[in-house]
């Protein structure tokens, strides 16, 4: 009896000391483990951030229609007229200036004034009008224009009783002008489509017209062929 209780008591000892001791099982399998103690982390993605685009400010090509040009001038004089006169017809040089505007690539608006100072019969002439200019472009450096409009014509030291010009009426007349300058595009943007284009780039070009200077019935013929340097700006 005496060993079994002896016995009992041991074994609770052991027992006893035993629990002290008790560790925590490692884990046997990996994929329980993380299972238990893997916790995914979600990190917070930053929103993006808008950033318009730099728009740059595009300034106007510094281009307009205005034009100008000189030239030399021959112009013819006929009194038309069968009575005995000292002086039937007459021719003479002098120079031609014009000033004007292309409102487009079709239509623009022209002042010119003639005079001829070298004369062969002993007759001078001036002329001054303002016309519409219609205009066909023909190539990107050639222009064919038209002239109608009205201008005053004047002769002077025409001998007595041989027609004497002094009025004014219609005129018109027909040219060509060629640009002479290098096409290049201009920084900015352009105003009008037709800049930069035929004869309307800036710079040197080169004109030959002919204009009728007094349309007018029973009326001394005068005339006269131009050609010069035109500027466009």
């Amino acid at each position: 009896m005496r060993k079994i209780f002896l016995t009992v008591a041991l074994l609770i000892q052991t027992l006893a000391m035993a629990g002290g001791s008790i560790k925590e099982a490692p884990y046997v399998n990996e994929d329980i483990q993380d299972a238990e103690v893997g916790v995914p982390i979600v990190e917070d993605k930053p929103e993006p951030v808008y950033i318009p685009p730099v728009v740059q400010d595009v300034s106007n090509a510094k281009v307009n229609g205005l034009y100008t040009a000189i030239g030399l001038s021959a112009s013819r004089y006929d009194s038309n007229c069968n009575c005995p006169t000292v002086l039937k017809k007459d021719t003479s040089v002098g120079v031609v200036g014009r000033v004007g505007y292309d409102i487009n690539k079709y239509v623009g608006v022209e002042a010119r004034g003639l005079k001829t100072n070298w004369k062969s019969e002993g007759g001078k002439l001036e002329h001054y009008g303002a016309f519409v200019k219609p205009m066909v472009p023909v190539t990107n450096a050639t222009n064919i224009y038209g002239l109608l409009g009205a201008g005053k014509t004047k002769t002077k030291d025409i001998p007595v009783g041989s027609g004497k010009i002094n009025g004014s009426g219609f005129a018109w007349g027909a040219g060509v002008e060629v640009d002479l300058s290098s096409d290049e595009a201009k920084e900015g943007r352009y105003n009008r489509e037709f800049d930069g284009h035929g004869d309307q780039e800036e710079g040197l070009g080169l004109f030959v017209d002919y204009e009728k200077m007094l349309q007018k019935s029973d009326a001394p013929t005068a005339d006269a062929l131009s050609v010069g340097l035109t500027y466009d700006f």
